[in-house]
């Protein structure tokens, strides 16, 4: 194998190593982020990051960048990565957003959807149903991510992935005392076998406005979390 050959392909299995760890990495801050265990306003520095995951700066600044198209995060120029405080109208133009997109793509999934789709939707629910309140959040996420994109628009899905995660801190922050979507999912799953669309489509949007009616909006706190308490073992996983 010649030199460029070796090099070319050296980068290649670098990249998709990267790939792998910025992976991971944005699923572990994602997930703390959602389940509240990171607080709307808390700070994100960089060197406490990459020192808590074991990793360089660099990786964390492009983990923070993907968040921040998200709009999970806030990049502040000369001040560093925050977790994003959403206010009370942002948090109504979200759930409006996704009344709109969700309606819409309701009639391509019922023309499109399988037997396997709604097994794997049970097997969300039913995870749902036994999780506590901030994992159940997260399935509730993925409950309405693995729905939307039965529908095989793949822009759309792709935007209404990122209304669902900026839901998910919405609802972990203003939605204290449930979690978010408590035990309704089979109701939809019931509709769904029967396939009439119009009832689906009622449920859905009952659905999103009565979470979005159950938000009690308070002001949310500032403070730089234990990061070597809430990822530390992911340096120990890149050491071995």
């Amino acid at each position: 194998m010649n030199d460029t050959r070796q090099f070319h392909l050296l980068a290649g299995i670098m990249t998709e190593r990267d790939t792998r760890s910025d992976d991971a990495i944005y699923q572990s801050l994602w997930e703390a982020i959602v389940e509240h265990r990171l607080s709307p306003g808390a700070r994100l520095p960089e060197d406490a990051l990459a020192g808590a995951f074991g990793v360089s700066r660099t990786m964390i600044r492009r983990v923070l960048q993907r968040l921040a198209l998200e709009q999970l995060v806030t990049l502040r120029t000369h001040r560093g990565a925050q977790i994003t405080s959403p206010t009370p109208g942002e948090a109504r133009d979200v759930f409006r957003a996704r009344r709109l997109l969700e309606g819409a793509l309701l009639t391509e999934v019922v023309e499109r959807i399988t037997p396997e789709d709604l097994q794997a939707l049970t097997q969300i629910a039913e995870q749902e149903r036994h999780a506590r309140r901030e994992q159940a959040i997260r399935l509730s996420a993925r409950f309405h991510a693995r729905l939307m994109a039965i529908a095989g628009n793949a822009s759309l899905s792709e935007a209404l992935s990122q209304l669902i995660s900026r839901t998910s801190l919405i609802i972990a922050v203003y939605g204290r005392h449930r979690a978010g979507c408590p035990c309704e999912h089979p109701d939809l799953i019931a509709l769904l076998e029967a396939g009439e669309l119009a009832p689906i489509q009622t449920w859905m949007h009952q659905h999103l406005t009565g979470i979005e009616a159950s938000l009690d909006f308070t002001a949310s706190g500032d403070a730089l979390p234990d990061f070597e308490h809430l990822f530390g073992h992911h340096r120990e996983q890149n050491a071995s």
